[in-house]
């Protein structure tokens, strides 16, 4: 067995959950949030099989979409005024490890 956590942006998590549940995966969400734009995260807790281990991964990658958004810069010492930046938002980080135990009661 493989325990897959996903850190998905909170605005990708209803269609990668509504999906999970359609594919019969199993989840467990912690809500998080991003050190660096402080913006709202989802944690999920996978425990699947080994060898729906990828139509998991895939599900994911289907419903997390990078997409670009604009912030404000942060300014240097105060002395000058933030800017617009764009950046790049979304998609996932999913870890992978192996589960010795795993048990459901």
């Amino acid at each position: 067995m493989k325990l897959i956590i996903a850190i998905i942006n909170d605005d990708d998590f209803r269609g990668v959950s509504e999906a999970l549940i359609k594919a019969e995966f199993q989840s467990t969400r912690l809500s998080s949030t991003g050190s660096f734009l402080k913006a709202g995260n989802s944690t999920l807790l996978i425990c699947v099989e080994d060898e729906r281990l990828n139509e998991c991964i895939d599900i994911i990658r289907g419903h997390c979409k990078k997409r670009r958004q604009m912030v404000a810069s942060p300014s240097l010492h105060g002395s000058f005024a933030a800017y617009p930046v764009e950046i790049t938002i979304g998609g996932a980080t999913v870890f992978v490890t192996d589960v010795e135990r795993f048990e459901k009661f």
